[in-house]
């Protein structure tokens, strides 16, 4: 006697069957077009010849077995080309992302190299800069979070900004590493065409580089952070930058972006944080520290957000030594008081 359930596992199987094509088609033809190599014409076709067979496979569920079998075999070394594919640290990079973050630690001095400090009046037109920088953990005593929209509210390029007791600043940020022929796509993002580089800038250049090369709205966040997790996640950028120039690796838009590296040095500090929705829509992401604690404290979230947008501020302080007090004055949590200036070199 049949099982009252033994009726419905064939059609069940087929739409399982028929949901993997549809989505491993999608994924292949994506995969063909960032990843093959060779002339247009001859992507196009292997794209055509790969939806072609995952059209017939379709068509096949009732009938001929042996071609959704062939499918998936097909799909199999699909996967198997896919895994050959290799990061490289050996490409022609645009200037921006050219040089290698390297970080040396002795004791409290961290010694970063090539830290970028270009001189932008446009996008396009700017002088490259690359330095080699001291910096004393003992006078670490601040972080803020800096997100930069640049697609509507729910898209940000994430950032974070360490400051010291003499006045001087760092930001880094985690970002794809382009090719000067390349531009970003989230979509791309997922099909390893670009690999991750963390780049450590002067503050003057990585925020005027978004507010006013690239007309980007910017706003800044003072973390609430104790000495100990501010030297905590400083070490961990490091330590990310130096692993990433022993070992590259590929950008995911999804898994390994400049927002989630963020949410994994706070894991460090609380292991209970929870994922949220709230780290793929990036430009949320101010919200979701302030309600785990993580923002100046006592302030509601609409007054930090309003008092911290610094784009007009960015536009009117330019390329000036007083930028980084400049585009805080107003900030919720910032002590804006001049700071004796101090060379950065």
């Amino acid at each position: 006697m049949n099982h009252p359930a033994s009726g419905i596992v064939s059609p069940l199987l087929r739409l399982l069957t028929a949901l993997f094509i549809v989505a491993t088609g999608i994924w292949g033809m994506f995969a063909l077009w960032y990843q093959a190599q060779g002339p247009l014409a001859a992507r196009i076709v292997g794209i055509a010849l790969w939806l072609g067979a995952g059209a017939l496979a379709l068509r096949s569920l009732r009938t001929r077995r042996r071609v959704v079998v062939g499918y998936m075999i097909v799909f199999a070394l699909l996967l198997g080309w896919w895994s050959m594919l290799k990061p490289s640290h050996d490409r022609i990079w645009a200037d921006d992302v050219a040089q290698l973050l390297h970080g040396h630690i002795q004791g409290d001095i961290v010694t970063l190299e090539n830290v970028r400090n270009f001189a932008w009046r446009s996008e396009t037109d700017y002088t490259p800069r690359w330095e080699t920088r001291e910096y004393d953990l003992s006078k670490l005593e601040s972080a803020d979070l800096i997100l930069s929209y640049w697609m509507g509210p729910a898209i940000a390029h994430t950032l974070v900004s360490f400051g010291f007791s003499d006045g001087r600043r760092i930001v880094f940020s985690l970002e794809i590493r382009k090719e000067r022929h390349e531009s970003f796509s989230a979509i791309a993002g997922f099909f390893r065409q670009y690999e991750t580089i963390i780049v450590a800038s002067d503050e003057r250049d990585i925020v005027l580089t978004r507010t006013n090369a690239r007309g980007e709205d910017v706003y800044l966040y003072r973390l609430d952070l104790p000495p100990e997790a501010l030297r905590i996640a400083f070490l961990a950028y490091v330590d990310q930058a130096n692993q990433l120039a022993r070992t590259p690796d590929f950008y995911n838009t999804l898994t390994s972006n400049c927002t989630t590296i963020v949410f994994d040095l706070a894991r460090l500090l609380d292991p209970g944080l929870p994922l949220d929705y709230r780290l793929l829509a990036s430009g949320y992401f101010a919200e979701y520290a302030y309600d785990h604690k993580g923002l100046a404290p006592g302030i509601p979230f609409e007054t930090l957000h309003a008092r911290g947008r610094i784009t007009q501020r960015a536009l009117a302080a330019g390329d000036t030594p007083e930028f980084p007090r400049r585009i805080r004055e107003g900030v919720p949590g910032i002590d804006t008081s001049p700071v004796p200036a101090r060379s950065e070199q």
